[in-house]
């Protein structure tokens, strides 16, 4: 991964905040996270989850330095243009820090409770890059408005796993999110990805994206986090997405961190070298144990 030029970028952390609360409680949560030195702040998009652009607005008016994202909007549940309207608005209220990622979205429960079709997966990436395609010809033209108050639009990331959403990414994002996981058979489930497997993603957005593979950044979504802790049972509630792999098998994933900081700390260094990834993201209920591991990497 030289090619890469990793030395040149720093690890980059950012939590997901899963908890629906008041506005002071969502704050005090926000200024916890800038406090603990993480680096973005993200909403995923999830029915029965907070509502991710007022939830970005609210956590910019009480803090200062961390980017706030979207982690993964759901590309299936907007028309573009309209989303398109809502990230240039948001990035004018949050002064320039929005950060943009998109995904097919893959619950299908969520599109039937929204009274959304649910599409085939061909059709849902053919969604995701129309919303692509579109919200940065519009973000990008300056005639445009809402004008979003980065230039020439917020950074974009890419979600997803499959060969097409990769390829798509390859050419348009300026990062790629990793989730460690591909669609299972069921609608709404998830196929967790070993070790092999995430390289194998790597190699092919290496090939698909040609010159553009140095410039753009790699995050992986962390499922699970142990610190000084039972890795297995740290994976215990991955069962609701996995049921193929063994207890050690499942463990073993790159996924999940295990172990005193300084082991996952050295995890990452090797996450960083062998995968070229730079960025991660870490589940609400792990913010203040990985808060020492982050410790060891600045």
């Amino acid at each position: 991964m030289t090619e890469r030029a990793l030395d040149a970028r720093p690890f980059r952390f950012g939590v997901n905040l899963l908890t629906v609360a008041s506005r002071k409680e969502w704050q005090t949560r926000c200024r916890q996270a800038e406090n603990l030195g993480y680096d973005v702040i993200a909403v995923p998009d999830h029915l029965g989850l907070p509502a991710p652009f007022p939830a970005l607005v609210s956590a910019a008016e009480a803090t200062e330095r961390p980017r706030l994202a979207v982690f993964v909007l759901n590309a299936g549940f907007y028309n573009p243009t309209l989303l398109a309207r809502d990230l240039a608005g948001t990035d004018q209220m949050v002064d320039g820090r929005l950060e943009v990622a998109l995904g097919t979205g893959y619950v299908k429960a969520e599109f039937d409770a929204a009274g959304l079709p649910w599409q085939p997966t061909a059709a849902r990436i053919d969604h995701l890059q129309r919303t692509v395609l579109e919200i940065r010809s519009l973000l990008t033209d300056r005639t445009h408005r809402p004008q979003p108050a980065q230039y020439p639009m917020p950074p974009l990331m890419i979600a997803g796993n499959g060969d097409r959403v990769l390829r798509l990414a390859a050419e348009h994002a300026d990062s790629i999110g990793f989730s460690g996981a591909a669609p299972g058979e069921d609608p709404g489930r998830l196929r967790l990805l070993n070790t092999e497997s995430l390289a194998g993603r790597i190699v092919h957005v290496k090939k698909a994206a040609g010159e553009r593979f140095a410039q753009i950044e790699f995050n992986l979504l962390v499922h699970a986090v142990a610190i000084d802790g039972d890795r297995r049972r740290a994976v215990a509630n991955l069962r609701r997405f996995e049921d193929r792999m063994s207890d050690d098998e499942l463990s073993e994933i790159p996924t999940v961190l295990s172990g005193p900081p300084e082991e996952i700390a050295d995890t990452l260094r090797s996450h960083r070298d062998n995968f070229g990834i730079t960025y991660f993201t870490v589940p609400e209920p792990a913010m203040h144990d990985f808060a020492r591991v982050l410790a060891l990497l600045r």
